[in-house]
């Protein structure tokens, strides 16, 4: 009786603990969110800097009353059933787990003391009788069945618990008599995946760290008090597990805790449950897809293909392929981005996807510049890494992709159509780039060096959306910055190689940053303004960006300084030149003439259509810059267009306007595959050299 009086008291002991400490922090971050919609209020300009972002709102989420678990008994199956949807609808996450886990459990992963608690039914925590609202459970979900169809309404599969003690039938989730519905559900909930960011932020991290660390505590005080109140049956507990510790049957398997795990095997013939080993593993719950999942999941096939340059970096060249087409495509990002930023936005508005499904072979390239260092050299240093300029983007990275992408599509098409004879210098297909920014510099500077050299670019037509070269139009903050950077450049070159989060904690925390600003969206809002400050204005959605899965703990892409000092050097000149080394005899070592080369004189090379698009509220690169572009190759007789659009700069790839990407692909369509194989050309010239010869 005394032992039972205790442990009532340490329960409700801490639930209040974790109940205070919960509301606590709760203030503290509606205090936080509070001042930042002050602020945001005061401050300038936030109008226009917000009102391009699309979906942007500041409204704040709700989520459902969590039940303190001394709670579960005291209230009726209906309350708790409906509190479980309403903490269904809070997660996107698939559950086919059985009745008895808790709904948090959903979102965070299991803890040792979390698991005591809501699964073993320790003392602290009661259980309620689960086959006795199983039945009920299952009539609301046949009741509410065509609400989740029609609004949406994420209704769980109704889950029965065998009981020794019971004749019912167990029946589970994964039973074959449920399994068309069970797909139905599955389907929808990876829809629901691909456009919802399922990681934790800071706040319920620290929200989930001072749970775990109170059931902890709580845990510690419980099994103390048992020990004092029933000394025999502590000594005899921990007899019987010293003895099984001696025996082998308890093992260390470090951070990895490996199970067996009973399943029901989705079979028609075998639906006996199977044991399969599981491993479960610790999860920091950050957003680290990849391009390649993105593609993959949508239903899309893709190919990863490492390009090696010559000077010995290692890129990534992912595709979505299409082998026996013979017209391609090569999306190329700008700085700070990857090839995530073309797929982003998902199957309706992503470039990618779109040119895919035209019939387009989609190349995704990706420039050096990643926190991984990838290299030949595996243990190249940091500062031998980060030392390259724009020119390597230009003479290194671009024709190492383009060239390898020829290799493939020459071998692939010539294997899948050996009809074709390759008697000419013309290729078997046709390649159209699409560039945004820093890329659209890099193809500029590929394209005429190729032709200075002679050497075929593979190229058949150009779109550059909002490219840089110049940028001696801009915001008062870049000139400010510029010459401070400019100033400061050879103190800074030999101590700072490159701009990027060096470690994987301060990764991680600007990865669980960026959800918080989603949830919180007074502080989203605030830091989404004064990042517009510091680019000059610029209306794109930083914040949302921020959010992309490549700025993930394991890698990111990052800026060399060469980079940022060769921008800084263009907006100086006025000019679209390559990098000047900073010494004639470093100059004339690399370009044969004192200084760098100016790339806009040599516009009357490019013999290729390009179609140049500007961005109306694009303060990164105003459009009189790509207007600049536009003057010279006009002047100089190339074959170019120009558009504008009421854009800002990031709005060319994160944001989704079915008016851009429908002007896009009809530039692509304009250059059409040739139709007429090289071997029929042969054909017909031996069939007039028989009709001269008779």
């Amino acid at each position: 009786m005394l032992q039972r009086f205790v442990d009532n008291i340490l329960a409700v002991t801490k639930e209040s603990v974790k109940t205070f400490t919960y509301e606590s922090l709760n203030n503290i971050v509606r205090l936080i969110n509070g001042v930042s919609a002050l602020l945001l209020t005061i401050l300038p300009g936030k109008a226009t800097i917000l009102e391009g972002i699309h979906g942007w709102e500041l409204r704040p989420g709700f989520r459902g009353p969590r039940f303190p678990r001394w709670m579960e008994n005291g209230v009726s199956s209906f309350n708790q059933f409906i509190h479980e949807l309403s903490m269904d609808s809070d997660t996107s996450s698939v559950d086919y787990s059985s009745a008895e886990e808790d709904s948090d459990l959903n979102i965070y992963p299991a803890s040792p003391s979390s698991q005591s608690s809501r699964v073993s039914g320790s003392s602290a925590s009661t259980k309620y009788d689960k086959h006795r609202t199983g039945w009920i459970r299952c009539i609301f979900f046949w009741i509410l069945l065509p609400a989740k169809f029609l609004l949406g309404i994420p209704v769980r599969l109704c889950h029965f618990v065998y009981n020794k003690g019971s004749k019912a039938p167990a029946i589970s989730g994964s039973h074959r008599r449920l399994h068309p519905i069970k797909r139905v559900r599955t389907l929808k909930d990876q829809i629901v995946h691909f456009t919802t960011d399922r990681r934790r932020g800071v706040i319920e991290d620290l929200n989930l760290a001072i749970e775990i660390f109170i059931e902890a505590i709580f845990d510690v005080v419980h099994k103390v008090a048992h020990f004092i109140l029933s000394p025999s049956a502590a000594f005899r507990k921990l007899l019987s597990w010293v003895s099984s510790y001696k025996g082998g049957t308890r093992e260390n398997h470090g951070s990895v805790l490996e199970a067996s795990v009973t399943t029901a095997t989705l079979g028609e013939n075998d639906p006996a449950p199977t044991e399969r080993n599981t491993t479960f593993h610790q999860s920091l719950n950050t957003d680290a897809r990849t391009c390649q999942d993105v593609i993959t999941e949508l239903g899309y096939p893709y190919e990863a293909i490492h390009v090696i340059t010559a000077d010995g970096y290692v890129l990534l060249l992912e595709r979505i392929p299409r082998r026996d087409a013979r017209k391609a495509v090569y999306l190329q990002h700008g700085i700070l981005d990857s090839s995530m930023g073309w797929v982003s936005n998902g199957v309706v508005g992503s470039p990618a996807f779109a040119a895919f499904d035209k019939g387009y072979d989609v190349f995704l390239g990706n420039l050096r510049g990643l926190v991984s260092r990838e290299h030949v050299d595996k243990n190249i240093s940091s500062r031998q890494y980060w030392r390259y300029s724009i020119n390597e983007h230009g003479i290194e990275d671009i024709p190492a992709i383009i060239e390898k992408i020829h290799q493939v599509k020459t071998s692939e098409l010539k294997l899948s159509q050996p009809d074709l004879e390759q008697e000419t210098n013309d290729q078997l297909y046709k390649l159209c780039a699409v560039c945004h920014s820093l890329g659209g510099a890099a193809m500029l500077m590929y394209v005429i060096t190729r032709r200075v050299e002679e050497k075929p670019h593979r190229l058949s037509r150009l779109i550059l959306l909002s490219p840089a070269g110049f940028h001696d139009d801009s915001t008062f903050v870049f000139t400010v910055v510029e010459h401070i950077f400019l100033m400061l450049a050879p103190i800074l070159a030999p101590l700072v190689p490159g701009f990027y989060i060096p470690t994987r904690f301060f990764r991680m925390l600007l990865n669980k940053l960026a959800r918080d600003f989603h949830n919180y969206p007074a502080v989203g809002g605030l830091v989404q303004t004064l990042m517009s400050y510091g680019f000059g204005g610029d209306s794109s959605n930083w914040v949302g960006v921020l959010g992309l899965p490549h700025y993930n703990m394991n890698d990111m892409p990052g800026v060399s300084f060469q980079v940022a000092l060769h921008l800084a050097q263009m907006k100086r000149s006025g000019k679209f030149k390559m990098f000047d080394y900073g010494s004639v005899s470093a100059n004339m070592e690399a370009y044969g003439s004192p200084g760098p080369l100016d790339l806009g004189e040599f516009y009357w090379l490019i013999d290729i259509p390009i179609d140049l698009v500007a961005g109306h509220k694009d303060k990164v690169i105003r459009p009189s810059m790509v207007r600049k572009h536009y003057k010279l190759m006009k002047n100089s007789g190339v074959d170019v267009s120009y558009n504008e659009f009421e854009y800002a700069h990031l709005d060319f790839t994160f944001s989704h306007h079915e008016e851009l990407l429908t002007y896009v692909m009809s530039r692509l369509l304009l250059v059409e595959p040739t139709t007429k194989h090289p071997s029929s050309r042969k054909a017909e010239r031996l069939k007039k050299k028989g009709q001269v010869n008779s």
